[in-house]
């Protein structure tokens, strides 16, 4: 009889546990699950600025620099579209840019990179609105971000 009993028994368990499977539930709590919590992201959705004072977001960072190939016109703000340890590619890079109809410029950094950049200024709403044109018109250079000149 005792055998009929634990044969019982473990087929209850049995069914138990597959039931639990077919409804989708778990025993797990979610703090004791070994499963990694997934984080839950919303996409990024690019708004339309209507006013070029509004600060969105953009990389921003703040060196010395100086330009090369050209003569060293100082500006406060340089909308940077790229940044290379080598000059050399720098300068086809700049080569590019200029095929596309940008207007670029290469920086030499205090930090041993060389800046390209296409567009330079001396009012930060100024360069905010060409860094705001570009990501809009070119969405390959989505990552465009702003050098502030330090003095």
């Amino acid at each position: 009889m005792t055998k009929k009993i634990l044969v019982a028994v473990i087929l209850a368990v049995l069914v138990c546990s597959c039931a639990s499977k077919r409804k989708g539930t778990t025993r797990f709590d979610d703090n004791i699950s070994p499963y990694v919590k997934e984080e839950q992201t919303s996409p990024y959705v690019k708004e339309e600025q209507t006013s070029p004072y509004i600060k969105e977001e953009v990389t921003v960072r703040e060196e010395k620099v100086k330009t090369i190939d050209e003569e060293d016109v100082i500006y406060d703000f340089y909308v940077i579209i790229g940044s290379f340890k080598v000059v050399d590619n720098a300068r086809k890079f700049r080569t590019e840019l200029t095929e596309e109809g940008f207007k670029p410029v290469v920086l030499e950094g205090e930090n041993d990179y060389y800046r390209v950049s296409v567009g330079s200024f001396n009012d930060e709403n100024a360069a905010r609105t060409r860094i705001r044109q570009i990501r809009n018109n070119y969405e390959k250079y989505s990552d465009v971000w702003l050098l502030i000149r330090k003095k």
